[in-house]
């Protein structure tokens, strides 16, 4: 291939790479990096906003596997990109971040799009930021960021790159290197030592564990552990598993349950404060952590067998070596006990929400991935909805931003074509990203979008009213979401009976576009 701008080489580069679409929003800063697209062979998808552009790039990304790329400009375009950076960040997503840069900001005030620190802005949300100052360096950054996709717990990454750096002339990206390969723990004979010795063990797995939940899910056979899992994690055990107590780690006497154990496994998870919601997890026997990312393994819940190891390989290597009878100190009475429980608990916590759950996942067909925003609908569900296979329910968790389900729902439809998507949003947050609705209608998705709509912000109002505070600023007023909807030429229904909810997602996944599906909490007590 002959010179051309490095804007162009930078897309034929990003395809020979695997790369085969790309979100984002051009403008006069960045139109290098278009000039390549369409000649590579790799979709653009046009966001409305590039927060937006930012979360089609997240649910992209936790969809295929593979990186989720995003193109912006200069100043406010990388800034509205920041909050989906660091949710990306926060939930271990490979989200990498191409945006143009002004040449010189130090000696040059009054410029479009100027700011004092662009790439240390960026870095705050990030795993790294830096700056390409010729092709070489673009190039090679572009490498170390899919390198680390690849090996490294996956984070997002930022590279920009100067105006006149981008159109100049400039030679084709070297051919890729292999990649590395994930580090995977020498031995396993310390860990299944322990593992045959106790009577009650447990495991915990977390997202990081979702690609190898064939040889979780034997392990648990083989050794007649309990298991726990994130929510991040769900699927990874069977959920039939008669010792599986699911994605429950949230109720506050799961501590108790841990404690009873006399080993814990924590797998691929941080067992972050999302995780938990308490500040330790409550283990009193000896835990085996086993993480890709070292400052896991030395975090406040002290392990005292840390394994710098990808899950995958680790339980890889731990079934080959477990040959012992199953531990027999747990019982499926017990977990069915601790279940039913729970699940009255958050019945209680949040009325109407889990029979309208129930009836939505006997609609759905297995194989569904359902993206989710910070709504108390998705608070309820993702405790007691169980998943059939990992990695098919994706949640802003770690960050927690609102906005996050329709444009990340947009993105994994687009790397899933032909294989269901769900959007669940709340009332508030839709509002965050419903113009991403015309994405979705210039796409023809046919995305179903569930909003739930309890006409205020329940959750902080049931906050305030625990802290004994008047409830204050948590009404607003909501437009009408169906007029909304068929203005950006979506259809839009209401359903008023459960069955009537079924029958609206069945049609809305065979529609030639999305579709919004108004839920209420009336819809609970419909027949």
């Amino acid at each position: 291939m002959s010179e051309r701008p490095l804007g162009a080489q930078m897309s034929h580069m990003l395809k020979a790479r695997g790369v085969d679409t790309i979100f984002g929003i051009p403008g006069v800063h960045n139109v290098e990096m278009y000039r390549g697209i369409e000649e590579a062979g790799i979709t653009h998808v046009l966001a409305r906003h590039e927060q937006g552009a930012g979360f089609m790039a997240d649910g992209y990304a936790r969809a295929t596997g593979r990186a989720g790329v995003a193109y912006v400009i200069t100043g406010p375009g990388l800034l509205n990109a920041m909050t989906a950076m660091g949710q990306a960040w926060s939930d271990s997503v490979s989200l990498l971040v191409l945006s143009s840069c002004l040449d010189e900001t130090a000696s040059v005030q009054g410029q479009l799009h100027q700011m004092r620190d662009q790439e240390g802005a960026a870095a705050t949300v990030s795993d790294w930021s830096h700056t390409a100052r010729d092709a070489d360096g673009a190039f090679a950054l572009i490498d170390r960021a899919l390198g680390e996709f690849a090996t490294l717990r996956k984070r997002t990454k930022h590279i920009q790159v100067p105006i006149a750096v981008l159109g100049a002339s400039a030679a084709p990206a070297p051919d890729a290197m292999p990649l590395a390969q994930p580090p995977v723990a020498a031995s396993v004979e310390r860990e299944a030592a322990l593992l045959a010795a106790a009577k009650r063990p447990l495991f915990i797995f977390g997202g990081g564990a979702a690609g190898a939940s064939d040889a979780a899910r034997a392990l648990l056979q083989r050794t007649g552990a309990a298991s726990f899992t994130t929510y991040a994690g769900r699927g990874i055990a069977a959920p039939d598993d008669p010792l599986h107590f699911g994605a429950l780690l949230a109720r506050p006497d799961s501590a108790q349950v841990i404690a009873s154990a006399d080993l814990v496994l924590a797998i691929g998870t941080e067992l972050a404060e999302v995780d938990l919601w308490r500040d330790v997890l409550g283990h009193e026997a000896p835990m085996i952590r086993v993480d890709i990312d070292p400052q896991s393994l030395n975090d406040r819940h002290r392990a005292a067998y840390p394994v710098l190891s990808d899950a995958g390989g680790f339980m890889g290597r731990l079934l080959a070596a477990c040959d012992a009878p199953p531990a027999t100190g747990w019982s499926g009475a017990e977990v069915r006990e601790a279940r039913a429980k729970w699940r009255a608990e958050i019945d209680a916590e949040r009325p109407g929400i889990l029979p309208i759950c129930d009836a939505l996942r006997a609609a759905l067909p297995d194989d569904t991935m359902v993206y989710s925003d910070m709504t108390q609908f998705a608070y309820a569900a993702k405790e007691i909805w169980p998943m059939a296979r990992p990695g098919h329910w994706h949640h802003p968790f770690g960050f927690g931003t609102l906005g996050y389900a329709l444009p990340a729902a947009i993105g994994g439809a687009v790397g899933r074509p032909g294989l269901p998507t769900v959007a669940i949003a709340g009332d508030y947050g839709f509002q965050y990203s419903l113009q991403e609705l015309g994405t979705a209608v210039e796409l023809g998705l046919p995305l179903p979008i569930l909003l739930w709509d309890n006409g205020k912000l329940k959750e902080i109002e049931d906050a305030m009213v625990r802290s004994q505070i008047a409830p204050n600023a948590v009404v607003a007023r909501n437009p009408d979401f169906l007029a909304l909807a068929r203005a950006y030429g979506a259809g839009a229904v209401a359903p008023a009976t459960l069955s009537d909810l079924q029958e609206a997602v069945g049609a809305a996944l065979k529609a030639d576009g999305p579709t919004v599906i108004l839920m209420t909490p009336a819809l609970s007590a419909s027949s």
